[in-house]
Protein backbone atom coordinates (compact mmCIF):
# COMPACT_ATOMS: atom_id res chain seq x y z
CA UNK A 1 0.00 0.00 0.00
CA UNK A 2 0.98 3.64 -0.38
CA UNK A 3 -0.33 6.81 1.24
CA UNK A 4 0.72 8.77 -1.86
CA UNK A 5 -2.57 8.46 -3.75
CA UNK A 6 -5.39 10.74 -4.79
CA UNK A 7 -9.18 10.42 -4.76
CA UNK A 8 -9.05 9.93 -8.53
CA UNK A 9 -6.68 6.98 -8.05
CA UNK A 10 -9.07 5.45 -5.50
CA UNK A 11 -11.99 5.84 -7.93
CA UNK A 12 -10.01 4.22 -10.75
CA UNK A 13 -9.17 1.23 -8.54
CA UNK A 14 -12.80 0.95 -7.40
CA UNK A 15 -13.96 0.90 -11.02
CA UNK A 16 -11.34 -1.73 -11.82
CA UNK A 17 -12.69 -3.84 -8.95
CA UNK A 18 -16.18 -3.69 -10.48
CA UNK A 19 -14.79 -5.60 -13.49
CA UNK A 20 -12.30 -7.92 -11.77
CA UNK A 21 -14.53 -11.02 -11.62
CA UNK A 22 -16.11 -10.70 -15.08
CA UNK A 23 -13.71 -13.01 -16.91
CA UNK A 24 -13.66 -12.86 -20.71
CA UNK A 25 -16.31 -10.27 -21.47
CA UNK A 26 -16.61 -7.09 -23.52
CA UNK A 27 -15.90 -4.24 -21.11
CA UNK A 28 -17.68 -1.17 -22.43
CA UNK A 29 -16.76 1.93 -20.40
CA UNK A 30 -18.27 5.31 -21.25
CA UNK A 31 -16.22 8.27 -20.11
CA UNK A 32 -12.74 9.02 -18.87
CA UNK A 33 -12.62 7.44 -15.39
CA UNK A 34 -14.52 4.31 -16.48
CA UNK A 35 -12.05 3.86 -19.34
CA UNK A 36 -9.12 4.30 -16.97
CA UNK A 37 -10.59 1.83 -14.47
CA UNK A 38 -11.36 -0.81 -17.10
CA UNK A 39 -7.86 -0.59 -18.56
CA UNK A 40 -6.40 -0.81 -15.06
CA UNK A 41 -8.42 -3.99 -14.48
CA UNK A 42 -7.14 -5.46 -17.74
CA UNK A 43 -3.54 -4.86 -16.68
CA UNK A 44 -4.05 -6.24 -13.17
CA UNK A 45 -7.03 -8.26 -11.94
CA UNK A 46 -8.71 -9.36 -15.20
CA UNK A 47 -6.43 -9.72 -18.23
CA UNK A 48 -9.23 -11.54 -20.11
CA UNK A 49 -11.27 -8.35 -20.58
CA UNK A 50 -11.96 -7.41 -24.19
CA UNK A 51 -11.76 -3.65 -24.76
CA UNK A 52 -12.40 -1.28 -27.64
CA UNK A 53 -11.46 2.26 -28.56
CA UNK A 54 -15.07 3.27 -27.91
CA UNK A 55 -15.68 3.82 -31.61
CA UNK A 56 -15.17 0.97 -34.05
CA UNK A 57 -12.32 -1.44 -33.17
CA UNK A 58 -11.27 -3.97 -30.55
CA UNK A 59 -7.83 -3.26 -29.10
CA UNK A 60 -5.03 -5.82 -28.99
CA UNK A 61 -3.25 -4.13 -26.09
CA UNK A 62 -4.04 -1.64 -23.35
CA UNK A 63 -3.07 1.88 -24.45
CA UNK A 64 -2.98 5.04 -22.34
CA UNK A 65 -5.96 7.37 -22.35
CA UNK A 66 -6.10 8.96 -25.78
CA UNK A 67 -3.37 6.65 -27.09
CA UNK A 68 -3.24 4.43 -30.16
CA UNK A 69 -2.91 0.65 -30.15
CA UNK A 70 -2.85 -2.46 -32.31
CA UNK A 71 -6.26 -3.23 -33.80
CA UNK A 72 -7.45 -6.74 -32.95
CA UNK A 73 -10.95 -6.69 -34.43
CA UNK A 74 -13.67 -4.57 -35.99
CA UNK A 75 -16.82 -3.56 -34.10
CA UNK A 76 -18.74 -0.86 -35.98
CA UNK A 77 -21.84 0.53 -34.31
CA UNK A 78 -24.27 -1.97 -35.86
CA UNK A 79 -22.21 -4.88 -34.48
CA UNK A 80 -22.44 -3.46 -30.96
CA UNK A 81 -26.15 -4.32 -31.03
CA UNK A 82 -25.27 -7.96 -31.66
CA UNK A 83 -23.05 -7.94 -28.57
CA UNK A 84 -25.74 -6.17 -26.52
CA UNK A 85 -28.30 -8.81 -27.47
CA UNK A 86 -25.90 -11.69 -26.79
CA UNK A 87 -25.14 -10.43 -23.29
CA UNK A 88 -21.37 -11.00 -22.93
CA UNK A 89 -20.82 -7.39 -21.96
CA UNK A 90 -20.42 -5.17 -18.90
CA UNK A 91 -21.11 -1.51 -19.57
CA UNK A 92 -20.29 1.35 -17.21
CA UNK A 93 -22.35 4.42 -18.03
CA UNK A 94 -22.68 7.89 -16.59
CA UNK A 95 -25.80 9.04 -14.77
CA UNK A 96 -27.37 12.49 -14.53
CA UNK A 97 -29.75 11.04 -11.95
CA UNK A 98 -29.88 7.74 -10.05
CA UNK A 99 -32.78 6.93 -7.74
CA UNK A 100 -33.07 4.68 -4.71
CA UNK A 101 -34.36 1.81 -6.87
CA UNK A 102 -31.35 1.86 -9.18
CA UNK A 103 -33.07 3.56 -12.11
CA UNK A 104 -30.87 5.94 -14.12
CA UNK A 105 -31.65 9.08 -16.13
CA UNK A 106 -29.57 10.56 -18.94
CA UNK A 107 -32.52 11.88 -20.96
CA UNK A 108 -34.10 15.04 -19.52
CA UNK A 109 -34.58 16.98 -16.29
CA UNK A 110 -38.09 18.05 -15.34
CA UNK A 111 -41.48 17.19 -16.76
CA UNK A 112 -41.33 14.99 -19.86
CA UNK A 113 -43.77 17.20 -21.79
CA UNK A 114 -41.67 20.33 -21.23
CA UNK A 115 -38.35 19.49 -19.57
CA UNK A 116 -36.18 22.11 -17.93
CA UNK A 117 -33.14 20.62 -19.61
CA UNK A 118 -32.80 18.24 -22.51
CA UNK A 119 -29.92 15.79 -22.16
CA UNK A 120 -28.64 12.92 -24.32
CA UNK A 121 -31.89 11.01 -24.60
CA UNK A 122 -32.27 7.46 -23.34
CA UNK A 123 -29.75 6.26 -25.96
CA UNK A 124 -28.75 2.64 -25.33
CA UNK A 125 -29.56 2.62 -21.61
CA UNK A 126 -32.77 0.50 -21.78
CA UNK A 127 -31.13 -2.16 -23.94
CA UNK A 128 -27.98 -2.15 -21.84
CA UNK A 129 -29.80 -2.63 -18.56
CA UNK A 130 -32.13 -5.43 -19.68
CA UNK A 131 -29.43 -7.33 -21.59
CA UNK A 132 -26.05 -6.72 -19.96
CA UNK A 133 -24.41 -6.23 -16.60
CA UNK A 134 -24.48 -2.46 -16.02
CA UNK A 135 -22.61 -0.18 -13.63
CA UNK A 136 -22.68 3.60 -13.21
CA UNK A 137 -20.03 6.25 -12.62
CA UNK A 138 -20.93 9.55 -10.90
CA UNK A 139 -18.04 12.04 -10.61
CA UNK A 140 -19.98 14.56 -8.46
CA UNK A 141 -22.11 12.90 -5.82
CA UNK A 142 -24.93 15.21 -4.74
CA UNK A 143 -28.67 15.22 -3.89
CA UNK A 144 -29.30 16.49 -7.42
CA UNK A 145 -27.86 13.25 -8.83
CA UNK A 146 -28.94 10.73 -6.17
CA UNK A 147 -32.68 11.45 -6.14
CA UNK A 148 -35.76 9.75 -4.72
CA UNK A 149 -37.19 9.19 -8.21
CA UNK A 150 -35.59 9.93 -11.57
CA UNK A 151 -37.43 12.32 -13.90
CA UNK A 152 -37.08 9.92 -16.84
CA UNK A 153 -36.20 6.23 -16.62
CA UNK A 154 -33.36 5.61 -19.07
CA UNK A 155 -31.53 2.76 -17.35
CA UNK A 156 -33.91 0.22 -15.80
CA UNK A 157 -33.48 -0.85 -12.18
CA UNK A 158 -34.37 -4.34 -10.92
CA UNK A 159 -37.88 -3.56 -9.63
CA UNK A 160 -38.97 -2.03 -12.93
CA UNK A 161 -37.34 -4.86 -14.84
CA UNK A 162 -39.33 -7.44 -12.86
CA UNK A 163 -42.54 -5.47 -13.37
CA UNK A 164 -41.91 -5.51 -17.13
CA UNK A 165 -41.70 -9.29 -17.16
CA UNK A 166 -39.14 -12.10 -17.56
CA UNK A 167 -37.72 -10.78 -20.83
CA UNK A 168 -36.61 -7.57 -19.09
CA UNK A 169 -35.64 -9.09 -15.75
CA UNK A 170 -33.71 -12.17 -16.85
CA UNK A 171 -30.41 -10.40 -17.54
CA UNK A 172 -30.96 -7.19 -15.58
CA UNK A 173 -27.89 -6.78 -13.37
CA UNK A 174 -27.14 -3.37 -11.86
CA UNK A 175 -23.75 -4.30 -10.50
CA UNK A 176 -22.03 -1.25 -9.00
CA UNK A 177 -22.43 2.50 -8.67
CA UNK A 178 -19.11 4.25 -8.10
CA UNK A 179 -19.07 7.93 -7.18
CA UNK A 180 -16.39 10.32 -6.00
CA UNK A 181 -17.54 9.56 -2.44
CA UNK A 182 -18.08 5.81 -2.32
CA UNK A 183 -19.18 2.52 -3.83
CA UNK A 184 -22.79 1.23 -3.90
CA UNK A 185 -24.93 -1.61 -5.17
CA UNK A 186 -28.66 -2.35 -5.21
CA UNK A 187 -28.55 -4.91 -2.44
CA UNK A 188 -30.75 -2.98 -0.02
CA UNK A 189 -34.36 -3.94 0.90
CA UNK A 190 -36.49 -4.39 -2.23
CA UNK A 191 -33.37 -3.97 -4.40
CA UNK A 192 -32.63 -0.42 -3.30
CA UNK A 193 -29.31 1.40 -3.35
CA UNK A 194 -26.98 0.31 -0.55
CA UNK A 195 -23.70 1.84 0.59
CA UNK A 196 -20.83 -0.65 0.32
CA UNK A 197 -17.82 1.53 1.12
CA UNK A 198 -16.75 5.13 1.61
CA UNK A 199 -13.55 6.40 0.02
CA UNK A 200 -10.63 7.29 2.30
CA UNK A 201 -11.24 10.69 3.87
CA UNK A 202 -15.03 10.44 3.40
CA UNK A 203 -17.42 9.66 6.25
CA UNK A 204 -20.74 7.83 6.13
CA UNK A 205 -22.40 11.10 7.20
CA UNK A 206 -20.81 12.85 4.20
CA UNK A 207 -22.41 10.32 1.86
CA UNK A 208 -25.81 10.39 3.57
CA UNK A 209 -25.87 14.20 3.45
CA UNK A 210 -25.04 14.17 -0.26
CA UNK A 211 -27.76 11.64 -1.11
CA UNK A 212 -31.34 12.74 -1.80
CA UNK A 213 -33.05 9.56 -0.61
CA UNK A 214 -32.98 7.23 2.39
CA UNK A 215 -29.82 5.31 1.64
CA UNK A 216 -29.42 1.79 3.01
CA UNK A 217 -26.40 1.94 5.32
CA UNK A 218 -25.14 -1.32 6.87
CA UNK A 219 -23.97 -1.35 10.48
CA UNK A 220 -20.37 -1.81 9.40
CA UNK A 221 -19.39 0.19 6.32
CA UNK A 222 -15.98 -0.56 4.84
CA UNK A 223 -13.46 1.94 3.56
CA UNK A 224 -12.77 1.63 -0.17
CA UNK A 225 -9.40 0.01 -0.57
CA UNK A 226 -6.35 2.07 -1.37
CA UNK A 227 -4.73 1.45 -4.76
CA UNK A 228 -1.63 -0.69 -4.54
CA UNK A 229 1.82 0.60 -5.39
CA UNK A 230 1.75 -1.40 -8.63
CA UNK A 231 -1.62 0.12 -9.57
CA UNK A 232 -0.35 3.63 -8.88
CA UNK A 233 2.63 3.04 -11.16
CA UNK A 234 0.33 1.77 -13.92
CA UNK A 235 -2.09 4.68 -13.52
CA UNK A 236 0.60 7.38 -13.44
CA UNK A 237 3.21 6.04 -15.84
CA UNK A 238 1.28 3.83 -18.26
CA UNK A 239 -2.41 4.72 -18.52
CA UNK A 240 -2.69 8.38 -17.51
CA UNK A 241 0.70 10.09 -17.44
CA UNK A 242 -0.96 13.39 -18.43
CA UNK A 243 -3.22 13.37 -15.35
CA UNK A 244 -6.46 13.57 -17.29
CA UNK A 245 -8.28 11.84 -14.41
CA UNK A 246 -8.07 15.04 -12.34
CA UNK A 247 -10.43 16.79 -14.75
CA UNK A 248 -13.20 14.53 -13.43
CA UNK A 249 -12.06 14.05 -9.85
CA UNK A 250 -9.97 16.99 -8.65
CA UNK A 251 -8.44 16.72 -5.22
CA UNK A 252 -10.21 18.59 -2.41
CA UNK A 253 -8.32 21.76 -1.48
CA UNK A 254 -5.66 21.01 1.11
CA UNK A 255 -5.90 17.23 0.69
CA UNK A 256 -2.78 15.16 1.29
CA UNK A 257 -1.30 13.41 -1.73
Amino acid sequence: MSDDYTRADVCAAAIADAFKDDGEIFASPMGLLPTLGVRLARLTSNPDLVISDGESVFLGGTPPLGGKDVVEGWIPFRRVFDVVAYGKRHVMMGATQVDRHGNQNISAIGDWAQPKRQLLGVRGAPGNTVNNRTSYWVPKHSPRVFVEEVDVVSGVGPARARAAGPAAARFNDIHRIVSNLGVFDVGGPDDTVRLLSVHPGVSVDDVVEATGFALEVPDDVATTREPTYAELVIIREVLDPKGLRFKEVPEPEGAAR
